[in-house]
């Protein structure tokens, strides 16, 4: 006859003969009860089958285990990536994370945090939208509970911030192309969902500048995170009616590049570096797919891995201190030059 299904840790202290407190200090940490209690705890387990549900742990404590992260939109595979590595590294350190995304919407990363709010998180890393964020749901969310940010920076917000140096890796590809070829004209929206991009656009004036070249800018209509099509409609009319004053087009971020791969072929240009080559176009973020297009996208790098590392390790710094960083720190990493076929 099987054993009879245990719904709680109650009934599992019970039945296991061993105090409710004990066998809660087990699951919170085995090597916090002595060897023999620990052996008779997991002998009791093994033979009643029970998982403590972690959630109502968390919930019954005044600080949990809970790590929520918010990124502006789990479509975006470069979200969905570092999104990743965020949630392995808490597991990692043997936090509970929770990953939401705002879908495109500040109003729903405000709905986010205050979800998390509820859920009495022990510290929450986001990816804001930035200008767009309501800097007062953010703000006051920073007051209550520790705060990273990653990728995109609010200057006065979050007891820390991790992204990639835009001006570094903007420049390493403005020199790499204006030494390569002709210098790169600058393909954006007119209206950018990520903040980062107004950073690049200065970047890549700077740089120009600094290469002695006059910065060209064109701008697409058009708003969302539908990158790729704004990309082929935008840039398709771009290049019909040659709007580019030089053959080289370096687009704010992959999406937006892979969309003008895309018009270019629609359009009979051959995209490469060769002499039989009709255009070179390059893009920032190195998305997954960016070694898969045809050609291959040349881009910069960012380093997934130690922003999502280092946003980590800032947040269990605050944890494990129980109190907050000394003064807000800002970190962050240079960009990679990856050079393939398409310039």
């Amino acid at each position: 006859m099987s054993q009879p299904k245990i719904r709680n840790m109650e009934e599992f202290a019970t039945v296991s003969g061993i105090s409710r407190p004990t066998v809660s200090k087990y699951f919170n940490d085995p090597d916090s009860v002595r060897a023999s209690t620990r052996a008779k705890i997991e002998a009791a387990l093994e033979k009643h089958d029970y998982q403590p549900n972690v959630f109502a742990m968390n919930q019954n404590r005044r600080t949990t285990k809970n790590i929520g992260v918010v990124v502006p939109n789990l479509a975006d595979p470069f979200f969905s990536e570092i999104g990743r590595r965020v949630e392995l590294a808490c597991i990692k350190a043997g936090y509970s994370p929770i990953l939401l995304s705002s879908h495109g919407s500040p109003a729903m990363e405000r709905d986010n945090l205050a979800s998390l709010r509820s859920l009495k998180p022990a510290g929450v890393l986001l990816a804001p939208f930035g200008r767009m964020s309501d800097k007062d749901a953010v703000r006051a969310f920073d007051e209550d509970f520790p705060l990273v940010l990653f990728d995109a920076n609010m200057s006065d917000i979050g007891q820390a911030f991790v992204g990639t140096d835009n001006f570094q890796s903007v420049d390493l590809m403005v020199e790499y192309l204006c030494r390569s070829g002709e210098p790169p004209c600058f393909f954006e929206m007119k209206s950018p969902t990520n903040p980062n991009a107004n950073k690049r656009r200065a970047a890549y004036i700077a740089s120009m500048e600094r290469h002695g070249q006059t910065p060209d800018i064109l701008q697409a209509e058009g708003a969302g995170w539908n990158f790729e099509e704004i990309g082929s409609t935008e840039g398709g009319r771009f290049l019909s009616a040659r709007a580019f004053s030089t053959n080289t087009i370096l687009c704010s971020n992959d999406r937006l590049a892979i969309g003008m791969l895309s018009a270019a072929y629609g359009l009979g240009l051959r995209v490469g570096h060769g002499e039989e080559c009709d255009i070179r176009i390059a893009g920032h973020d190195d998305h997954p797919f960016s070694r898969f297009t045809c050609p291959p996208l040349t881009t910069i790098a960012q380093d997934y891995e130690a922003i999502a590392n280092r946003a980590v390790s800032e947040l269990f710094e605050m944890l494990e201190n129980e109190k907050r960083l000394g003064s807000r720190s800002e970190t962050v990493f240079e960009g990679r030059l990856i050079m393939r076929e398409s310039a």
